[in-house]
């Protein structure tokens, strides 16, 4: 009984700390005393069903689920994998076509939308604020048509604190109301440091934030207009997003410089353009938008599809040594991830390029072939697109584990998000720990079963999955909610490739 509240003590710690949360911003979101969340991390407390399930929803993180669908998962291997498999659409670039749809006044209508729980949360808040969104059939199209004028003080609370996406709705915004609020998860200080890139780039609409109790309080003068390039302080996606939609229904011409030109991004833009806003430099660092006074179109739009999810299979084909096809592969934003593989004897075939439903992004199908893998010779580490992608790094840490050598990964980006791939460990494999940033990975390892509760970051939760398909025995991966914020049924399609994955519920 003690090891198992030791183990939701740490979960409850890991995902708290993930929020940037303090123990005494807990302790009040639940009503309850700082030293009551200390013993509770320390493993020290008994706790109801009722405190935990409302710890998880303060935390964002099922640590215990009642009713339907699963929480763990059960990893029979080591695995082989075979046949073929499409790579979904693209997570964020979904979310970011959500937050879109409000620059909007017509119906919008978006093909194959990945049915994830992030893009879930972000409908909630929508519908809160009077928007009609629909499932219109099992290919996950949506429809989306907002009213005439949008309720912003019912926004629903709870849905918008379990959604990082909910600060793209600034920009978007700023164009409806001259005061309004936004709730975001995690304490103040986690705000504030999180709106400033966002406010260097919608200052120069008019817009005003301040981050406290919970909220973005956000107020706009109409007299402010951009008159001078705006120069982005981090080449962000989200950012970048933010200052399109703002740029959209900024009558007249905003240039935009340091831009992200990422794949959703790019989508983004290639939907905005659908609706009249000229957009010059796409794929650029450098936007051109013409915006327009009132959008007022029927529009239908394919997102293109994730290459965080093509990379997660291909990694899930060389942990295993398994031969797959992996089809609907956006090669371009792919392309210095397989030239690293390719350095390090990664062996695989691509049939010839062809577009996707959005009409401009470029997809491969890829053949991966059994491979063996030596270190890379330099570290690897993220950059800007067209870059490393940074949601890709964590891959590599599986990747180099199979791989004969010392491989190290520099994730400059994230604060400690590196200490979570450390949990390869318990699989039996080799990762040190440099600092928050660093870490390196001896190769290469014979996996073994193991039990892991899943990590609040979602790329290392992934990860760890992959490296359980390659261990022998039985493995646990306890409270994955993590995943399903941004893979649409994961365990079930890598069962359809020879996985033996079993999701199940203590409860």
């Amino acid at each position: 009984m003690t090891d198992y509240l030791g183990r939701i003590g740490n979960l409850i710690r890991d995902a708290r700390k993930h929020r940037g949360m303090t123990q005494q911003q807990l302790a009040e979101t639940l009503g309850t005393s700082q030293s009551a969340i200390n013993r509770i991390e320390k493993g020290h407390q008994n706790l109801s069903l009722e405190m935990l399930a409302r710890i998880g929803s303060a935390l964002d993180s099922e640590i215990v689920a009642v009713g339907a669908g699963p929480t763990h998962l059960r990893v029979t291997g080591p695995t082989t994998l075979a046949g073929k498999i499409e790579v979904k659409t693209s997570k964020n670039a979904g979310v970011a076509l959500l937050c879109a749809s409000l620059l909007n006044r017509g119906r919008t209508t978006l093909r194959k939308v990945a049915r994830i729980e992030e893009v879930n949360r972000l409908l909630e808040v929508l519908d809160s604020l009077g928007v009609q969104t629909r499932w219109l059939n099992e290919d996950n199209d949506l429809e989306i048509v907002p009213p005439a004028a949008l309720d912003l003080s019912a926004i629903d609370e709870e849905a918008a604190r379990r959604t990082r996406s909910v600060i793209m709705f600034l920009g978007p915004l700023l164009h409806q109301a001259e005061a309004f609020d936004l709730p975001y998860a995690g304490g103040c200080n986690l705000g504030t440091r999180t709106v400033e890139p966002h406010m260097s780039a919608l200052r120069p609409f008019g817009l005003e934030v301040k981050a406290s109790e919970g909220a973005y309080h956000a107020q706009v003068n109409r007299a402010v207009a951009p008159e001078r390039p705006i120069v982005l302080t981090e080449r962000g996606d989200t950012v970048t997003e933010n200052a399109v939609m703002a740029a959209a229904l900024h009558p007249g011409r905003t240039v935009i410089r340091n831009a992200s030109s990422n794949y959703m991004v790019q989508d983004l833009c290639f939907y905005l353009q659908k609706l009249g806003v000229e957009i010059e430099g796409v794929g650029s660092t450098t936007l051109v938008v013409h915006g327009v006074e009132r959008i007022d179109v029927d529009v239908d739009y394919s997102p293109s599809e994730d290459p965080i999810e093509a990379m997660s299979l291909l990694a899930a084909a060389i942990v295993t040594r398994s031969e797959i096809t992996i089809q609907r592969v956006p090669i371009e934003f792919l392309e210095i991830e397989l030239a690293l593989l390719e350095e390090m004897g990664f062996q695989y075939s691509r049939s010839e390029e062809y577009v996707a439903n959005n009409g401009h992004t470029r997809l491969v199908d890829l053949t991966t072939r059994h491979s063996e893998l030596h270190a890379p010779l330099d570290k690897v580490h993220p950059m800007p697109f067209p870059g490393l992608n940074i949601d890709n790094l964590p891959f590599f840490a599986v990747i180099g584990a199979v791989a004969e050598g010392q491989t190290l990964l520099h994730d400059w980006v994230y604060e400690n998000r590196a200490i979570y791939l450390t949990e390869l460990n318990k699989l039996g494999a080799d990762v040190k720990l440099l600092d928050p940033h660093r870490v390196m990975i001896e190769g290469p390892t014979r996996f073994s079963g193991a039990e892991i509760v899943c990590p609040p970051a979602l790329r290392p939760a992934v990860v760890i999955l992959l490296a359980m398909l390659a261990s022998k025995g039985t493995s646990v991966l306890r409270s994955t909610y993590v995943i399903h914020r941004g893979y649409e049924d994961l365990a079930e399609r890598l069962n359809t490739l020879g996985a033996n994955i079993e999701s199940f519920r203590d409860i």
